[in-house]
């Protein structure tokens, strides 16, 4: 393989940054980042890291900061929607008495903000204001060229942003187009001491199943200070459609709006528990909305000297909570690939691909399957739902399937001793 000294990164995003650290420390390639926005973007709520992930962010560096800042309980309550608690579930110990490594629970604006300390106490160059309109390769080398007249030319090109990545649409693969999943996320972050009556017994994950979809709180921050919630319901079309009567029909004009949306959404949801769930939205001074788009299975990963990694490459829906630890194997297998100077890059970029799209796919359809249980459901669906979840808690915690890693098995994982 030529020598990669120098590599061009599109995306400022956690992917982005944590690909140009990653290189310049093991690698000892010089990453130059071009991000589209005027600045670091924080835009989101909570992101959840499990054991896979965050043995990851240990090797890169910043684990004891992002520890530091977000929350790691690890219970998950179920309560139903006559306002009682359903039962318990342990999704993590297993995965961290293997690992050594359990779950974060994080902001991430927070999550942004460690990564970008790290990048610059590594004096990464970070470029904002940089739309990318082309990219042009020779033998040897590739050039990204952007909106302002500038470019920039490296031994090889990482596409690192996201769904809706421009270097897939103008280069890699075009024909791929993100998809709407008809699942939309409300959300908020809100500070305890916005709330009226204490929320310390609120540890963990809270879910509770209504018949207009699901609505969990967990604390988002190591001191509980702060705690995020979201709804995540089915909406006929993304919140920005053309069709103004639909999107008028779906999308609340404000805060007033969506308060008044979620208080219908919960208004079955009976006795105190309910309380305290309409008062949390009560209590939200912003709303956000997040229509869902994933990426078709089987596209296009690389070109020439051109890779895209992350949501880029393989977008799937957070309800499996592997997002961005996807993101982080990608990064450490290139990584890995890249030490290998024997390797001419189609070969890394083959092997790459070989070996992550099994992996990627199989959290894709676990992520995709997970998310069904967001859908609406009538009152007597929702009442079957009910009566199959609160049998399957009762074999869950009669054979203690906790201690057998159900739902565990992906946490394991360890990109670090995939063959190559």
């Amino acid at each position: 393989m030529s020598e990669i000294n120098k590599v061009l990164i599109i995306g400022g995003g956690p992917t982005g940054i944590v690909a140009a650290i990653l290189l310049k420390q093991r690698n000892r390639i010089t990453p130059v980042v071009y991000e589209a926005q005027p600045e670091p973007t924080t835009i989101g709520g909570a992101i959840g890291i499990p054991s896979n992930g965050l043995r990851l962010f240990k090797l890169l560096g910043v684990y004891e900061e992002l520890i530091s800042r977000g929350s790691s309980q690890p219970d998950v309550t179920l309560h139903s929607v006559r306002g009682s608690v359903m039962g318990q579930m342990d999704l993590i110990s297993w995965s961290e008495n293997k690992t050594g490594f359990g779950m974060l629970k994080i902001k991430r604006a927070d999550l942004m903000d460690v990564l970008y300390g790290a990048a610059r106490k590594a004096d990464i160059e970070v470029n904002f204001n940089k739309s990318l309109v082309g990219i042009e390769e020779g033998d040897q080398q590739v050039t990204a060229n952007f909106h302002d007249g500038t470019s920039g030319t490296a031994d090889l090109l990482l596409g690192c942003d996201g769904v809706s990545s421009t270097v897939r649409k103008l280069y890699v693969d075009p024909d791929i187009q993100p998809e709407y999943t008809g699942v939309t996320d409300i959300f908020s972050l809100i500070p305890t001491s916005d709330r009226p009556t204490p929320v310390g017994s609120l540890h963990g994950l809270h879910v509770t199943f209504t018949s207009e979809g699901l609505f969990a709180i967990t604390s988002a921050t190591s001191s509980s200070d702060e705690y995020y919630w979201f709804f995540s319901s089915t909406c006929p079309n993304p919140l920005w459609i053309e069709n103004v009567d639909e999107r008028e029909k779906h999308e609340p004009r404000n805060v007033d709006d969506a308060q008044s949306m979620l208080r219908d959404a919960l208004k079955d949801v009976r006795g105190e528990w309910g309380d305290l769930l309409r008062d949390f939205v009560r209590k939200s001074k912003s709303v956000k909305f997040h229509p869902i788009f994933t990426l078709p299975l089987g596209g296009i990963w690389h070109r020439g000297r051109c890779l895209i990694l992350g949501d880029a490459a393989h977008a799937m829906s957070p309800h499996a909570s592997q997002g961005v630890s996807m993101a982080l194997e990608d990064v450490f297998f290139l990584s890995r690939l890249l030490s290998r100077s024997s390797f001419p890059l189609e070969d890394v970029f083959r092997i790459y691909d070989n070996k992550r799209r099994p992996r990627t796919d199989e959290i894709y359809k676990t992520a995709k399957k997970n998310g069904q249980m967001r859908k609406k459901a009538g009152p007597w669906r929702l009442w079957l739902n009910e009566l199959i979840l609160a049998a399957f808690l009762y074999c869950y915690n009669a054979f203690r399937l906790h201690k057998l890693g159900f739902g565990q098995s992906a946490m394991v994982y360890d990109i670090e001793k995939e063959d190559i």
